[in-house]
């Protein structure tokens, strides 16, 4: 349960500190390392089931509420642990709900549905009624999750033929 605790809290740590490089004016590098927290959960409840897979997520929960405490403005910490929770939450009830369909579905499905939610969430909460553009920025951080979700499938799978090589013997 440690290897993926540690790597949702790199993930979130990753991310919360990549945030503030934008690649352009509607894009930061976080959009493509905060995918990774889905692949983590996927990969935990895939492994260990729902329960494990929430008790990782609360704990980047807690991680990303400590970091954001630290160095992101009150409004934007508050919209990130909203945005997160509700989505990690999401990702493993459709996760669970698709465990049995064929390999892909699952953690793809689940991890379009929960960066959806995630960006609706986050930029709504972080930027309505500030002047700043967020449907834009909405709009470029879902494409670079979507995006995620596809290439994560890659490492998704090798992993998963591990875990299977390993229940085997």
């Amino acid at each position: 349960m440690w290897i993926p605790l540690f790597g949702m809290a790199t993930v979130v740590a990753a991310s919360n500190y990549l945030v503030q490089f934008p690649i352009n004016e509607w894009l930061t590098i976080a959009a493509f390392t905060y995918p990774i927290a889905f692949w983590v959960t996927d990969m935990t409840n895939r492994w260990a089931g729902p329960r494990d897979a929430r008790k990782v997520a609360y704990a980047g929960l807690i991680i990303g509420l400590i970091l954001s405490a630290l160095i992101a403005p009150v409004r934007l910490a508050l919209a990130s642990r909203a945005a997160f929770l509700s989505s990690q939450l999401l990702d493993i009830l459709i996760f669970n709900r698709l465990r049995n369909r064929p390999w892909w579905q699952a953690p793809f499905l689940g991890s379009l549905s929960a960066s959806v939610l995630d960006t609706v969430i986050f930029f709504s909460l972080a930027f309505a009624g500030t002047g700043i553009d967020w449907l834009m920025l909405a709009g470029g951080d879902l494409t670079a999750k979507f995006f995620m979700a596809g290439v994560l499938l890659l490492p998704y799978r090798f992993a998963l033929r591990h875990i299977l090589r390993s229940a085997q013997t």
